[in-house]
């Protein structure tokens, strides 16, 4: 009876697992030059109906193209030729933000250190659980389908931005440094109750609630510098 409910137990976890997982536009990218952990890799998380890619060497990968939805890389890091560190720095300085999960046969402190400064999910050292290997993955997926989210996000409101006439979007930066309305006609000429129908109606274009919300929108879009005094 113990056997018996100890394997429903298993079953009832693993089943919690694999729903927990990530959904079917996500894909995790494995680089490693060991191909029965490319194999292993690979089965495990088409057991669990995630998407994966399996490349042999950096080069592979390079040359080709990254999925359109939520990914992850693990990665290598011990191979021959380029190491999987200097494809960090490399991914880095080309402004592809993937979540990396480093994997290494031999324990190393300080690339652990290093790796993880750079700002890895997972440092893991062979052999590894499947199910911390699991955990990584998922965290990874996460952190990237966040990203996506606050980058289409983002795009949105530069679109709303743009739709603003140049004399809303004076106001609206005025109104972010902390400007009053009356300090803002003074500044720029005009009435107080014309800065209020502007600010009006820049706040209905980018869909602001509140004056605080329109300057958390100004604050994403980075209208103003930071040393700037608000008053």
């Amino acid at each position: 009876m113990r056997n018996l409910a100890a394997v429903q137990e298993g079953e009832i976890f693993a089943a919690s697992r694999a729903a927990a997982m990530p959904g079917a536009d996500s894909t995790v990218l494995v680089i490693d030059d060991d191909p029965d952990v490319r194999t292993s890799v690979g089965r495990l998380l088409r057991s669990l109906s995630i998407n994966v890619q399996l490349f042999a060497s950096i080069p592979d990968f390079l040359k080709s193209d990254l999925p359109d939805g939520p990914t992850c890389l693990v990665l290598d890091i011990r191979m021959p030729g380029q190491s999987g560190l200097d494809l960090q720095r490399e991914l880095a300085a080309s402004n592809r933000d993937i979540p990396i999960i480093f994997v290494t046969g031999h324990g190393d402190i300080p690339m652990s250190v290093q790796a993880m400064k750079r700002g890895a999910i997972e440092f893991l050292t062979k052999p590894y659980r499947d199910q911390d290997l699991l955990d990584a993955i998922q965290l990874g997926l996460s952190r990237d389908r966040e990203r996506r989210e606050t980058d289409k996000d983002l795009v949105s409101l530069r679109e709303r931005f743009a739709s603003l006439s140049p004399r809303e979007r004076e106001i609206v930066i005025q109104v972010a440094r902390g400007r009053l309305s009356k300090q803002i006609a003074h500044d720029i000429g005009i009435a107080e109750a014309t800065v209020k129908v502007h600010r009006s109606r820049a706040m209905q274009k980018m869909q602001a609630g509140s004056l605080p919300e329109l300057g958390r929108m100004a604050d994403k879009l980075k209208l103003v510098p930071d040393t700037t005094q608000r008053a």
